[in-house]
């Protein structure tokens, strides 16, 4: 569907070069003078790059990608990359590690959301859930008088095998919300 640069929101997929691109940003621009353009970051879905772009607003027309969000379960890993299982057909694909972010926040039967182009059924990319419960396997003992402050931090070894960064008073066998964007600390969970 052509769809011109007023037309993108955050989220969109788009077409450009024969790529296909994530919109992770815009901003609508009108300056006083001269016509309206659009300033973007487009995330490149092929290698995870992120470019900055403008376009004049109305005249520059844009090929919009149809994407499907499916949920599946994360089963196992090999030579040929990530396996996944399809929650509800149980149909299995695999999945190039690359196309996933923060792959090694992941843990065996991990639900995640995949993108499919949908005219050409083909992966695009894979997202772990925003906020993912995590157990701490090792960090450095806390010592008396640590306060509960988030300002000094450690790292820290998850059941994943990621290291992470945690506040002082996290010890190792705690469980925790991590969010899985930033790989930043969210809560200790009880």
């Amino acid at each position: 569907m052509t769809i011109t640069a007023s037309d993108i929101k955050i989220g969109m997929c788009i077409e450009m070069d024969n790529k296909t691109f994530l919109v992770v940003d815009f901003q609508h621009c009108k300056p006083g003078k001269g016509p309206a353009f659009v300033r973007s970051k487009l995330k490149n879905l092929e290698n995870g790059y992120v470019l900055e772009k403008t376009f004049s607003s109305v005249s520059q027309k844009l090929e919009q990608v149809r994407v499907e969000r499916r949920p599946y379960q994360f089963t196992y890993e090999d030579d040929l990359g990530a396996h996944f299982m399809h929650t509800e057909t149980f149909e299995e694909i695999n999945i190039d590690k690359n196309l996933i972010e923060n792959y090694d926040l992941m843990a065996d039967g991990q639900i995640v959301e995949v993108m499919f182009h949908t005219e050409k059924e083909s992966v695009l990319s894979a997202e772990l859930p925003p906020v993912i419960d995590m157990e701490v396997t090792y960090t450095e003992p806390g010592i008396k008088g640590d306060t509960a402050s988030t300002s000094s931090l450690k790292p820290a070894t998850v059941n994943t095998g990621a290291t992470v960064k945690v506040p002082l008073f996290v010890n190792t066998g705690d469980k925790i919300r991590v969010d899985s964007r930033t790989r930043e600390y969210k809560e200790r969970i009880r």
